[in-house]
């Protein structure tokens, strides 16, 4: 399933975060971004970005002119036309890429933008009670929802819940729920 990340609370209606830069490439001012996007695009294209420094409110423009993947390592090496040398590409290590939130890609059947998943009522599909709420999309083999339970059990307050077809079979963005059929043993 596809996704790109919701941002902070301060900007959530404003941008989306598409990655966040991890370290410099050379000396000519690369830098490494490890992506929160499924969008390759995002750090190929040229075009227009957004930066947002750490402790920053307001993300900056910046202009990307060019984008490679980091073979075997799931990170992007992108060239910024206003980061000329390593000392200006080490200033930028821990700031946040961004797009207009407007600015979505299409995207194929069954698949989800992150930031649509987050705040979504978790429900038991046969039951039909609720079992919490989407806290977060962690990406792995299987995305993973991290879901804060309504009745906590013990010290267990989040599940992590693969979201796959066969355990979360309904996603209904306009009523802000999904459905699960979880396997035996998934919750407390």
């Amino acid at each position: 399933m596809a996704s790109e990340t919701a941002n902070s609370p301060e900007s959530n209606a404003d941008w989306m975060e598409v990655g966040r830069i991890v370290g410099v490439q050379g000396l000519k001012g690369e830098v490494r971004v490890y992506p929160d996007s499924d969008f390759p695009e995002r750090f190929l294209e040229p075009g227009m970005r957004w930066l947002r420094s750490p402790g920053a409110v307001a993300p900056k423009p910046v202009e990307l002119v060019s984008g490679r993947l980091l073979a075997g390592k799931n990170l992007y090496v992108v060239k910024f036309a206003e980061v000329g040398d390593r000392t200006q590409a080490e200033a930028l290590r821990g700031a946040v890429m961004l797009v207009p939130a407007g600015d979505r890609l299409p995207l194929a059947p069954d698949e989800f933008h992150v930031r649509d998943l987050i705040g979504l009522e978790v429900w038991h599909q046969v039951t039909q009670t609720q079992v919490g709420t989407v806290i977060d999309l962690i990406a792995a083999g299987n995305d993973l929802l991290e879901v804060k339970l309504l009745a906590p059990q013990g010290k267990t307050t989040t599940v992590l819940i693969p979201f796959v077809r066969a355990i979360v079979p309904v996603v209904d963005l306009p009523s802000r729920r999904l459905e699960i059929t979880p396997p035996d043993g998934l919750l407390p």
